[in-house]
């Protein structure tokens, strides 16, 4: 009768992975939950879940995640299915694939984008269905 989807012990506990300010990975990291990034990554970097590169971190890699935040530094391909913000102080550079994006003035972002939707079917003004 409740028949409720077990949660994670990350989603019970609301944990958000965080690197801090001076740390360097070398490698690539795979997540599930959000994930703050304050120190350098040299690597690519996959999650299911939210990615922050705060104004301290950087990124050189490719990332594929949900959402993300960008404060600091990117070079590298990215892909987020949901919304990419960038920050009145980030720099990107490389290549942009995201369903929505958000870019504050400021923002030095220097990158090829491509915006995709997530839906196949597409409502047009008159009430017809466009396939793509």
């Amino acid at each position: 009768m409740f028949n409720k989807k077990q949660k994670s012990y990350t989603d019970l506990l609301g944990k958000t992975n965080r690197i801090v300010e001076g740390t360097i990975i070398k490698g690539d990291i795979i997540s599930q939950a959000d994930f703050r990034l304050d120190g350098n990554l040299i690597g690519n970097f996959q999650s299911e879940g939210k990615i922050v590169i705060g104004p301290a971190g950087s990124v050189t890699g490719d990332i594929i995640c949900k959402n993300a935040d960008v404060e600091g530094k990117f070079d590298g391909k990215i892909q987020v299915t949901e919304i990419l913000n960038v920050k009145a102080k980030a720099s990107i550079h490389g290549e942009v694939s995201v369903g929505k994006l958000s870019v504050e003035p400021g923002a030095d972002f220097t990158a090829s984008c491509a915006m995709k939707t997530n839906s196949i079917n597409q409502t047009l003004n008159d009430g017809q269905q466009n396939t793509k």
